[in-house]
């Protein structure tokens, strides 16, 4: 029997459903695995008082510091986190608070393995536990975790957490290279794609996810978080080139304000609407209108979005970031562009004129199953395991 402690600061919870959900997946997948004992501690971090009264902080108040969440025991601990630092002191936090919970949990479910979903904090914070606990030590890269904690304050933490670690996974060969540039040792780093659900992606006709929104002509879809680094700012300018289409922006965050002001002064009220935050459930019925999915991010590791469009028979707009180049390997995938507004509206017009079939967008997703994930996963923490 694998037991495996799955360590990850990237995960949903009541206030945040769509936080992390492909960290949720895959563990589900991991755990439903012959053989395979999982627990989840999926820490949330919060400042000290006044700060933690704030908005943004208080709704975790009603989140359980343990349940079932979707089959999977999660512990929810709270660490401190300190703003204004860079998060220099974020790991160490993390490890102080962790210490004795986990103590706690070895006296039933003696882990055998820490697996870090994230880079930082959960990667140094995880080896350092892995020392603690005698237990070896896998650590995940998805993206923001290398491009950013890998940079200033926080960046010599993540380089000696990829030494130290017994073993390391990358979301995409691109993501591979970027954390062998940092000093990580290419031996112990295994790509691990992500997954789609082929059954909640891919299972409406785009006729049918058309009609059920009543718009007519062209619809380009940008999906994330309302942040700068994913660009949508680049696609409301694109749109606004593109008389007949109507973009429609799935996500919230801080962007909103300054997105709301783009579109108004560009006149585009009646064609670019924010859609906020959809729950990931609902994201397959939705999805499946859209002619295009532009997705202009700074930095991706391998976005789910791109797959999770291309498994509903969505073609996509990236610019040469991460993974695209192992994602869209077919023409009829999607385009590469630059980041910019001009080379979006050209690209988003291409595909709008000259329409790929949707069977055959689909076909850029078929490598990508969750059950190739979980089983890649098993083996991967297994082999950890072993060496001890």
């Amino acid at each position: 029997m694998l037991r495996v402690l799955t360590l990850s600061t990237l995960f949903p919870d009541a206030t945040r459903p769509n936080f992390g959900v492909f960290v949720e997946r895959q563990t589900l997948g991991l755990s439903r695995l012959p053989g395979v004992e999982v627990r989840v501690v999926a820490p949330i971090g919060v400042p000290p008082w006044p700060l933690s009264g704030h908005a943004r902080y208080r709704a975790f108040a009603e989140v359980p510091t343990q349940e079932t969440w979707r089959e999977l025991d999660v512990r929810r601990p709270r660490f401190v986190n300190l703003p204004g630092t860079g998060g220099r002191f974020h790991a160490g936090a993390l490890v102080r608070r962790l210490k004795p919970l986990l103590a706690e949990v070895r006296r039933d479910f003696a882990f055998d393995v820490i697996d870090a979903e994230f880079f930082f904090p959960d990667g140094p914070a995880a080896v350092a536990l892995g020392s603690h606990f005698g237990v070896p030590v896998s650590i995940k890269a998805r993206g923001a975790d290398i491009h950013l904690w890998g940079q200033g304050a926080t960046a010599a933490q993540v380089r000696r957490a990829g030494l130290a670690a017994d073993g390391m996974l990358a979301v995409s060969a691109a993501m591979k290279a970027d954390m062998v540039a940092l000093g990580m040792p290419e031996d112990r780093i295994a790509v691990h794609h992500t997954g789609v659900d082929a059954a909640r992606f891919g299972g409406v006709a785009r006729g049918e996810a058309k009609a059920a929104l009543d718009i007519d002509g062209p619809i380009v879809m940008s999906l994330g978080a309302l942040v700068p680094r994913k660009g949508h700012d680049i696609v409301v300018g694109a749109v606004a080139a593109l008389r007949e289409a109507t973009l429609l922006i799935i996500g919230e965050g801080p962007e909103r304000a300054k997105l709301e002001a783009q579109i108004a002064a560009l006149g585009l009220g009646d064609r670019v609407r924010l859609l906020g935050a959809v729950p990931h459930a609902e994201m397959g019925r939705l999805l499946p209108a859209a002619d295009v999915m532009a997705l202009a991010s700074a930095s991706e590791g391998l976005a789910n979005a791109w797959v999770e469009a291309l498994a509903c028979g969505v073609p996509i707009v990236i610019p040469d970031i991460g993974g695209a180049r192992e994602v869209l390997t077919d023409p009829a995938f999607g385009l590469i562009a630059a980041r910019n507004p001009v080379a979006f509206a050209e690209a988003i017009g291409m595909l709008i004129a000259v329409p790929p079939l949707p069977e055959r967008v689909k076909q850029g997703a078929a490598r990508f199953s969750w059950e190739t994930n979980a089983a890649a996963l098993k083996a991967h923490l297994e082999a950890l395991a072993a060496v001890t």
